[in-house]
């Protein structure tokens, strides 16, 4: 039996806190303000929990909100932070597949990865769950989405796979949820994708020297990015972001800014005659509203990637754009002596052994411009250091 009568409470006034017993309180404060207060011990540490106004709340509610109180400590509930996370507004999938984009788009460097980050999510995730809220998207649901797609779009399976991972995972991590994704339970609910050979389509080297005079039959600005591409050895992105202030064609030199190069480092590329000769061409396109050396339809903006791609597909070649890298290194590789780390410096890859890359201090630029003179020699159909394009170069480098 408690100690606080209906009678009692009514006539109290004085501040201070009066016991009905178990820990539960009845808390006046100075303004005269009551309220409902249980002490209880939790995880060890003594906690006083609200359990609302004396006004809106009986003697007898507030008893039973006690007694349902250290029934759920008893079980090992945590009363405050389940109230905590009832006043939590858990939003629906798509509100935070939005969030998610936005918080991580400044991070990615590559514009239509950005796009496409959040359009996969909306033709495959947000018809199936997207209105739900992300407390409630678990296993059978994610892989009732991939399946339709996961044999016959495997690529696109996967990074649907991977973008909704990220949504949950951060959902987890700002408490809408309590769990990550089950990533590893839906794997065994999808059978095993096969084996495919994840090597880009690239030209034999032997046969880029007449695609580029080919490139020349018509002068337009992707054929002549499309051909710096090739002599410079660089990725789509960074030719098509290329700026004139990025190019000192006097000392043959072009700054790549690590903004835009996938390591996140400056790149030095040495310019051989032949990709001087291109940036020149370069320049009729040059327009004063823009530093873009390849300027899009909007000269504001980049060339679109799918223009460099859209010329090979108009010459039915069923090679990609990044395949020139992997050609010029199977050129390096079968007919240069260059070392391969200069090759692969020359290609601005990572140093996959991570001692060697922490000891590493050069970025052989001087072995580069000899190399990349000599692919551009190739590239241009003239001999390279003194013998026929089917004999190795004589470059003194081993």
């Amino acid at each position: 039996m408690g100690k606080l009568t209906a009678a009692k409470i009514r006539s109290l006034s004085e501040p201070g806190r009066y016991s009905d017993g178990d820990g539960l309180f009845l808390e006046i404060n100075g303004r005269g303000a009551a309220s409902w207060i249980l002490r209880v011990q939790s995880g060890g540490k003594r906690q006083d929990i609200g359990l609302g106004s004396a006004k809106s709340v009986s003697l007898k509610d507030a008893r039973a909100a006690a007694y349902a109180t250290r029934q759920k400590i008893a079980q090992g509930i945590d009363p405050v932070a389940e109230r905590k996370q009832e006043r939590i507004i858990v939003p629906t999938f798509r509100e935070a597949a939005v969030s998610v984009h936005e918080e991580h788009c400044a991070a990615w460097k590559n514009g239509k990865h950005r796009q496409q980050w959040i359009s996969t999510l909306e033709s495959y995730a947000f018809p199936a769950f997207g209105d739900r809220p992300v407390n409630e998207i678990e296993g059978p649901a994610i892989r009732d989405v991939l399946a339709p797609i996961w044999l016959t779009k495997p690529e696109t399976a996967r990074r649907v796979r991977q973008r909704i991972a990220t949504v949950l995972d951060w959902a987890c991590a700002k408490g809408f949820r309590t769990t990550e994704a089950p990533m590893r339970s839906i794997a065994k609910g999808l059978p095993r994708q096969p084996k495919k050979d994840r090597h880009f389509a690239a030209m034999s080297y032997a046969d880029v020297p007449t695609f580029v005079e080919k490139l020349r039959e018509r002068e337009s600005v992707g054929r002549v990015a499309l051909a710096a591409l090739i002599l410079t050895a660089a990725r789509s992105g960074e030719i098509r972001g290329a700026c004139w202030s990025e190019l000192d064609l006097q000392n043959r030199i072009w700054s790549v800014p690590a903004e835009r190069m996938k390591m996140g480092r400056t790149h030095l590329v040495p310019l051989s005659d032949a990709a001087v000769a291109v940036f020149e061409r370069a320049k009729a396109f040059k327009v004063a509203a823009s530093d873009l050396v390849f300027p899009g339809q909007n000269v504001k903006r980049p060339l679109s990637d799918m223009t460099l791609l859209k010329i090979l597909r108009d010459m039915e070649l069923g090679v990609t754009v990044h395949g020139f890298r992997s050609a010029f290194r199977d050129w390096v590789a079968e007919q240069t002596d260059y070392p391969g780390e200069v090759a692969e410096a020359a290609l601005a890859h990572a140093v996959s052994n991570k001692v060697e890359a922490a000891y590493r201090r050069t970025d052989f630029l001087d072995k580069r411009r000899l190399l990349m003179s000599d692919w551009g020699a190739f590239v241009s159909g003239r001999e390279v250091a003194g013998k026929d394009l089917g004999g190795k170069a004589d470059n003194g480098a081993s």
